[in-house]
């Protein structure tokens, strides 16, 4: 026996998503140890028990409305790929699915929703995850530009942006580790999410010649890396030949990042009572930058729902950007993303009742969604299309 078929056979003994349970321990246990021997507990749970209920309410107001944002963005990357489909059902769709990815390991909530869509609009599997894969990349540009216009403004006149009470400026505030990382992840993520999209919108046909010369490699483990790679191009370019779609997604997309950074920025007036002696903009700055480098956080698959690395960006961000206090930061950061959370978990249930569903039986029945996503490429390189798709007959494949 092999140690390459050694290895994929302990890899199948271990429970699904077991890498992810275990890193939400030790994420967990590693911020309880910081936020023990660094921070006044007291003071992060005072804080909280403090906070202006008038403020939180509008947060909550505000992330509630991003939800039919993104219930009509999801729609709008259906359209293009050959299935029209209704804002409230979509939106309930991806409820369940964003409060799957919260409960089960490994984001099963991606699978729920292509077996929603399979089951109740019949929408192959295929072009339920390719759908996916393009939200997601959508997500990246619009945290991207955000999180980039955010550190513009420190950076450019921190005078202007921190209040003159304040009296320092942007750089001379805390040692700015955390604000050049997040401006480094910002930046990548909207540089490759961008060539993404131009790339798209080219002519150039990539599939074929990626697959050549993997296959030169005969390495079938690479192999199934760029066939998906093809497969999440040929998915943007369907999106990216529309220019309204396009444009609608976009627009949609900075829309649903915009209410989420409301969200977070309500909240954390909330707890610094009001402007807490800042310049309003330096609240809407900082807790861009924030939000963007929190968000940017999770993508790294190390808790279940990003518990732990949100909360420590976040709070390395503002302690870094703004004369806030560490514990302040920290009671915003966990307020943030429990209310977050919670309304995502409200709407997944009420989805649930309405899909008479529940995350794991979904998670389950969509694991069917590897095998028609793998069909083997047409003669000139195309992902052939599935039966009834009209999205694999849209513009040139990858």
């Amino acid at each position: 026996m092999t140690t390459h078929d050694g290895d994929s056979r302990r890899r199948d003994r271990l429970p699904r998503g077991w890498l992810t349970a275990v890193g939400t321990v030790l994420v967990l246990a590693v911020g309880g140890v910081v936020l023990t021997r660094t921070l006044d507990a007291g003071t992060v749970v005072s804080t909280v028990a403090a906070a202006d209920p008038s403020l939180l309410v509008a947060a909550l107001v505000a992330y509630l409305l991003s939800w039919p944002v993104r219930g009509r963005r999801y729609r709008d990357v259906l359209a293009p790929m050959g299935h029209r489909c209704g804002s409230a059902f979509l939106t309930a769709t991806v409820f369940a699915s964003q409060t799957a990815n919260l409960i089960v390991p490994a984001r099963a909530g991606d699978g729920v929703r292509a077996y929603l869509l399979k089951d109740r609009r019949d929408v192959p599997y295929p072009t339920g995850v390719a759908s996916l894969a393009v939200e997601r990349a959508f997500d990246l540009v619009a945290l991207g530009v955000l999180g980039g216009t955010a550190l513009a403004a420190l950076l450019l006149d921190g005078r202007t942006v921190l209040s003159a009470d304040a009296g320092e400026t942007a750089a001379a505030v805390g040692p700015g580790r955390a604000v050049a990382a997040a401006a480094g992840i910002a930046a990548a993520a909207a540089l490759a999410s961008a060539v993404t999209v131009a790339v798209a919108r080219s002519d150039r046909r990539f599939g074929p010649g990626l697959r050549d010369q993997v296959d030169r490699l005969d390495r079938p483990r690479l192999s199934r890396v760029v066939d998906a790679v093809v497969r999440f191009g040929a998915a943007v370019r369907v999106v990216a030949a529309d220019p309204g779609a396009l444009l609608r997604v976009l627009l949609a997309s900075g829309a649903v990042w915009g209410l989420d950074v409301l969200t977070a920025v309500l909240v954390l007036a909330a707890l610094v009572g009001g402007t807490g002696g800042l310049a309003p903009v330096t609240l809407v700055v900082v807790g861009t930058l924030a939000v963007s480098a929190g968000n940017l956080a999770k993508v790294l698959p190390l808790s279940q729902g990003g518990v732990g690395l949100y909360e420590a960006a976040f709070t390395g961000i503002v302690v870094a950007a703004a004369p806030i206090p560490a514990e302040i930061a920290l009671a915003a950061a966990v307020l943030d993303h429990a209310l977050k959370n919670a309304v995502t978990l409200g709407g997944g249930g009420v989805a649930g009742l309405a899909f008479n569903v529940s995350p794991t039986a979904g998670a389950g029945e969509a694991e069917g969604t590897d095998a028609p996503a793998t069909a083997e490429p047409t003669a000139d390189g195309a992902e052939p299309a599935a039966e009834g798709d009209p999205s694999a007959a849209g513009p040139p494949g990858f």
